[in-house]
């Protein structure tokens, strides 16, 4: 006899998001190294958006949907005049920081990028905190958003580490959704069962496809899909503030839930539990690992995958720049996500096609020495053909140990390898980089230029004295926790 209904026992909220929500709602960062590294990271964000605000394709998604709109106590989007809700501030401000690929990484099964977070974060505790002050309460400090930033980067970099959402076709800002949403129902004052019910909203949105990230669909679209996330979390974030019910088996359910209608398909890389269903992993407690490990990018706007290979393609460009027509064949030896992710051929389309190809990424600086943003762009590609000549001289291959060392967590390496071969038999030597500048392994040898990018940041947008004020309180910790957060977001407005 075949059933004909349901049993409707609401369950306990799924166990992954009790995890989450205690994290968010009773963790107490104490690591040093944790908040240093916040602060790095904030300047480094808020430089690349900076930076953003040059190119056209990005400030045309910007501003208020109707056009003139000034919102009461909104939030400001740093280097304009826009002062918009805060749903709209989290998508204005994750679009600059992500639309050149030159905020900071992580890399594990699932890759991303947590500082994407910061849209979010910014946008809702700018607001909070003028709203406090008008009604004559303190303001919130830049502390409370460096803690927003910490927690937000554990938050999608743990669930990354074992769990592989590209293998299913999803994309990775569906954890910057998720972790966006935790923290921004945090900074709105949530008890546990709101943050609970704002977390369930975030897994059961439909999510995201990969589709615009790969060949032959590359486009515009990752530039701004973590905008559109950070705004969509703070948007469940208020509802779930306004009360309404949360999704306890979001996750669970059989035939509705997330892990059966979105995270069944066969792969490798899922962990599949006992009674054979597959589910997320949480291989490690939430703490402040991932923002003491995260990875920043500091040479190249460039997909992190390719960021060794064009430090190895600059280190050959004395030696090739006056062969590039003797070269018979470009070898470059890489590991599998890379080749999964941006190894392609053929005709590239737009400039966000070309800085997800990993032969464009390593012959730019190849044949100039170098790979700006504006390598990246049409105008720069038409009046280069040299680019895609020497693209069809490049074979890609992978070395095994750079695969295994890329996922193993006391390495954790990005390696590339590259060696020009010329027609007449001679070839460079094979340049191996397996940490790149922006890794914790170099941090002592990066930090100084990192500081130096985020100076040529802020150089773009402001007057050299504000530049310097703007640096002053950024390289002191203790000053920029202790300053309100309206403070300091006025110091970047436009």
């Amino acid at each position: 006899m075949s059933a004909t209904f349901d049993l409707n026992e609401r369950p306990e909220y799924d166990e992954v998001l009790q995890k989450i929500a205690d994290y968010v709602l009773a963790y107490e960062v104490t690591s040093e190294e944790a908040w240093k590294t916040a602060r790095y990271c904030l300047m480094d964000t808020l430089g690349c958006g900076l930076l953003a605000l040059r190119f056209p394709e990005c400030t045309k998604h910007l501003g208020p949907m109707v056009e003139g709109t000034t919102v009461p106590q909104g939030a400001r989007v740093p280097g304009t005049s826009y002062r918009l809700d805060p749903v709209k501030a989290a998508w204005d401000i994750g679009c600059i920081i992500r639309w050149l690929d030159y905020n900071d990484t992580w890399l594990a099964a699932e890759w991303g990028h947590p500082s994407d977070n910061l849209g979010a974060i910014l946008a809702v505790a700018d607001h909070l905190s003028q709203k406090r002050v008008s009604e004559g309460k303190e303001p919130l400090t830049m502390r409370v958003v460096l803690e927003s930033m910490i927690m937000a980067h554990e938050i999608q970099g743990v669930l990354a580490l074992e769990n592989s959402f590209n293998r299913v076709g999803l994309d990775h800002v569906l954890l910057v959704k998720v972790a966006s949403t935790a923290v921004s129902a945090k900074l709105m004052g949530a008890n546990r069962e709101q943050m609970l019910s704002a977390l369930s909203h975030a897994w059961v949105d439909g999510q995201a496809l990969r589709t615009y990230r790969h060949a032959p669909n590359a486009g515009s679209r990752k530039s701004w899909a973590a905008g559109d996330a950070t705004s969509r979390a703070v948007r469940l974030a208020d509802i779930a503030m306004r009360g309404e019910m949360g999704i306890p088996g979001v996750l669970t359910a059989p035939q509705w839930g997330f892990y059966d209608v979105l995270f069944s398909k066969t792969n490798k890389d899922q962990k599949i539990k006992p009674e054979g269903k597959r589910a997320l992993s949480i291989p490690q407690e939430f703490g402040s690992y991932v923002m003491e490990n995260i990875l920043f990018k500091i040479s190249f706007p460039a997909e992190f995958h390719a960021q060794t290979a064009a430090e190895a393609a600059v280190t050959l460009h004395p030696e090739v720049k006056n062969r590039l027509d003797d070269i018979d064949k470009i070898v470059i030896t890489t590991h599998e996500s890379a080749i999964r992710i941006i190894s392609k051929v053929g005709k590239l389309a737009n400039a966000a096609d070309r800085d997800h190809c990993l032969q464009y990424m390593t012959a730019v600086p190849l044949i100039f020495g170098s790979l700006k943003a504006e390598h990246y762009e049409d105008d720069f590609h038409e009046a280069n053909p040299i680019i895609d000549s020497v693209r069809k001289k490049m074979e890609v291959v992978e070395d095994e140990r750079y695969t295994r060392e890329y996922l193993e967590p006391d390495k954790r390496s990005i390696a590339n390898a590259v060696q020009v071969f010329f027609r007449d038999g001679s070839s460079t030597e094979r340049v191996v980089v397996e940490y790149p500048l922006g890794h914790r392994r170099r941090r002592e040898e990066g930090i100084p230029e990192l500081e130096e990018k985020f100076r040529r940041n802020l150089a773009t947008r402001f007057s050299s004295q504000r530049c310097s004020k703007i640096l002053g309180l950024c390289l002191d910790q203790s000053a920029l926790e202790k300053i309100a957060v309206e403070e300091f977001v006025a110091l970047f407005a436009g």
